[in-house]
């Protein structure tokens, strides 16, 4: 059986997500809409409960939004959005993620945007591992915790939520 040490329990993985949305909120409050784009699965909830906070805080409409692709082999299979690049053109993207590794999953989830006119595209983590092999970093993240490659982060959301190291 694999040891899981618990690393954030839920009353502070929701304090984690208050402080991204709110850093969210405080670089964009000019805005008058945002995209928060989630990356299935743990993404797309993540996404959604940071946009539950912003839209809470503030008056900025949030779309919400996901994005479906093979985080295993991203190259060889179709990247999938939920809304088309006229729903994006000259909006604000936010890209989330639950962890931050290599950066394979975020960079070829925002090659997703590279061809549509955004006024910006920011990357939204809970964990970042530190362990980039791709020129992308994450622009808002809940915490940075430095790993072996051997270690694996895992978000849990429902039942058992936290963050857990194994």
């Amino acid at each position: 059986m694999i040891e899981k040490t618990k690393i954030l329990d839920k009353k502070q993985l929701q304090q984690k997500i208050n402080r991204l949305a709110w850093q969210i909120y405080e670089t964009n409050y000019t805005e008058k809409e945002i995209v928060i784009v989630g990356i299935e699965k743990r993404g797309v909830e993540l996404a959604n409960r940071i946009s539950e906070v912003v839209s809470s805080i503030s008056n900025i409409k949030v779309v919400k939004a996901k994005i479906d692709l093979d985080k295993d082999n991203p190259y060889d299979s179709e990247i999938k959005c939920s809304l088309s690049s006229s729903d994006i053109k000259q909006k604000v993207v936010l890209l989330v993620d639950d962890v931050l590794s290599s950066g394979k999953t975020l960079m070829y989830a925002t090659s997703e945007f590279l061809s549509v006119p955004l006024t910006k595209l920011s990357t939204v983590v809970l964990v970042n591992r530190n362990h980039n092999r791709y020129p992308i970093k994450a622009d808002f993240e809940g915490m940075s915790l430095s790993t072996t490659l051997q270690e694996h982060i895992n978000v849990v959301f429902g039942k058992d939520e936290g963050v857990y190291l194994s």
